[in-house]
């Protein structure tokens, strides 16, 4: 009985820490944002996010972070599909290399754009001589936001590649079916789930870059400033409902997402 209630008591204070640091970590910062942007009630709520510049933030943020998922879906995809079905030398070190994101600061992203893209740059000076600049425009913003949300997509269909089972493919070869429609009838449905679910993620993950996008952007209201770069002028011009009301925004849109996101995994087949 002693052990039995020993075990019972570890388990629960066990849980309970996991659930206080929750609640702590996530949820209090959570439900502070909220209650700010409603501090004032609805109607400045919405004054703040129907203003003009803010509103040009959202739209332009996520008209971007649509490209950059875009982008990321049908590079990432055709990755994952080189890494899991070819061998060639070098394999392993470009499979540790999609996570560079993950490590480098985004900051970091930013200086690395900034220099190679930039107008001193070789690359930068060659765009500008055929009228086409990069940095403090959009391309600029859209490949930062690819460059941080690069792995999302691999990583999640890398897994759905590995578990496939290749006795399915080989039954259509032999029944006479065309590699075409045999990647569009039995693998791309298996990897289907995957790529929307890493796409979604590298979407709210645009969504809310700042660090990458606020060196190479220029930050134009109206014309290249983004909502997480609006929602730090707005601190910093000592409107805190402001960068609340936006971040709520943001924030109840990525809630849906990740929502989205966990739907479509749990239906995976096997799930």
């Amino acid at each position: 009985m002693n052990v039995m209630f020993r075990g019972k008591l570890w388990s629960f204070g066990f849980r309970s820490t996991v659930m206080l640091y929750f609640v702590i970590l996530i949820v209090l910062p959570i439900l502070g944002i909220y209650s700010q942007s409603l501090s004032l009630g609805w109607h400045p709520l919405w004054e703040s996010i129907s203003d003009p510049l803010a509103w040009k933030a959202v739209l332009l943020t996520v008209k971007l972070a649509v490209i950059a998922t875009v982008i990321n879906v049908l590079i990432g995809t055709l990755i994952s599909w080189v890494l899991i079905r070819y061998r060639f030398p070098g394999r392993h070190l470009l499979n540790s290399l999609v996570d560079l994101p993950f490590a480098l600061p985004t900051a970091v992203t930013g200086l690395m754009i900034l220099l190679l893209l930039g107008p001193g740059s070789l690359v930068g000076g060659f765009a500008a001589k055929l009228g086409f600049e990069i940095v403090f425009h959009e391309p600029a913003i859209v490949i930062a936001m690819v460059f941080v949300t690069f792995p999302f997509v691999i990583r999640a269909v890398q897994p759905l590649l590995e578990e496939l089972d290749k006795s399915e493919e080989e039954a259509a070869y032999t029944m006479g079916a065309t590699r075409a429609r045999t990647f569009f009838s039995i693998i791309f449905p298996s990897m289907l789930p995957g790529i929307l679910s890493g796409g979604m993620l590298a979407f709210s993950r645009g969504l809310a870059e700042f660090g990458a996008v606020v060196l190479v952007a220029g930050n134009i209201p109206g014309k290249t400033l983004i909502a997480s770069v609006y929602i730090f002028g707005e601190i910093e011009s000592d409107n805190p409902q402001g960068a609340a009301a936006v971040s709520v925004l943001l924030l109840t849109l990525s809630f849906l997402i990740l929502w989205t996101v966990n739907l479509i995994q749990s239906r995976r087949p096997g799930q």
